[in-house]
């Protein structure tokens, strides 16, 4: 399990600026167990956003496509598993990460996961060796979670209201404090979102914090899905939410918006096409729980 100061060297989304390393997302989670309401998922060659990928990869897959890209992008670091699904609602990426553990065990391995269940499967993610984990955390007060995330789907029951918020909330914070005592880097992505939780980014930053979080992500929203309506905030808008959270923790500014199955380096050519070909996968194959 490698530091967090030296993730901060060699993992392209840890670093205080975009380096030489690069990395892989392997897009082999297909559903979700969260309704988000600025979420858009899609299987599309086109959409340059979090929730998109050409396609769903095969688990099997795995290896053969890691040394590809690899012979692509010898600056490749990392494997990172972000969707276009929700990683931890479905077996497939932690089955993944068994193979790259095996594999390529030179490689830093990566999870983004909106932390529903992240506390139970936290045992997992230690043992294939997990190097970082990402979790959007977007409010830590039920009354906004419940502005921003319309239900959840927890132990085979849809949830909605706040009783869905606190345990959403509570998996997070539990599974964040287990992995961080672990030894796993734990960085917070909040989606920043104008007139519901702007005026919480601090008190989102502070608990993360204190409960082993290293590092923080705010990233504008995308007006989309049933936030369309809602303008993405300015510059002076994200600074502030930026001064407030880097109180409490690193800032990490470079954030790409990276679709779930982006390759290559930060701001550099993209490898996904070449890795992943550009045919898409019928929607029916894609759950948008």
């Amino acid at each position: 399990m490698q530091t967090y100061e030296t993730l901060r060297q060699l993992h392209p989304c840890l670093g205080e600026r975009p380096g030489n390393n690069g990395r892989i997302h392997l897009p082999v989670s297909p559903i979700c167990n969260l309704s988000c309401r600025y979420c858009k998922r899609s299987l599309t060659d086109t959409s340059e956003r979090p929730g998109t990928s050409r396609r769903i990869l095969p688990v099997e897959d795995t290896v053969k496509v890691i040394r590809k890209a690899r012979l692509l992008c010898p600056e490749l670091t990392t494997v990172g598993i972000a969707g276009p699904g929700e990683a931890l609602a479905s077996p497939h990426a932690i089955e993944a990460f068994r193979l790259v553990d095996a594999h390529f065990p030179d490689m830093i391995k990566c999870l983004s996961t909106n932390g529903l269940m992240l506390n139970e499967k936290a045992e997992e993610l230690l043992r294939v060796h997990m190097d970082s984990v990402t979790v959007t955390v977007n409010a830590v007060e039920p009354s906004i979670q419940t502005q921003i995330n319309k239900r959840i789907f927890f132990h085979n029951e849809w949830m909605e209201g706040e009783e869905a918020a606190e345990i959403l909330i509570e998996n997070q914070l539990a599974g964040i404090r287990k992995l961080s005592e672990a030894g796993v880097t734990v960085k917070i992505n909040t989606v920043l979102i104008p007139g519901i939780n702007d005026s919480h980014i601090e008190t989102i930053a502070k608990t993360v914090a204190e409960n082993g979080a290293k590092i923080y992500n705010i990233i504008p929203l995308i007006p989309q899905a049933d936030m369309a309506r809602i303008p993405a905030p300015g510059c002076n808008e994200i600074d502030r939410a930026r001064l407030a959270a880097g109180q409490y923790l690193d800032i990490f500014s470079h954030c790409r918006h990276c679709r779930a199955d982006a390759v290559g380096r930060l701001g550099g050519e993209d490898f996904g096409s070449q890795i992943y070909g550009n045919l898409a996968l019928e929607p029916a194959h894609f759950s948008h729980g």
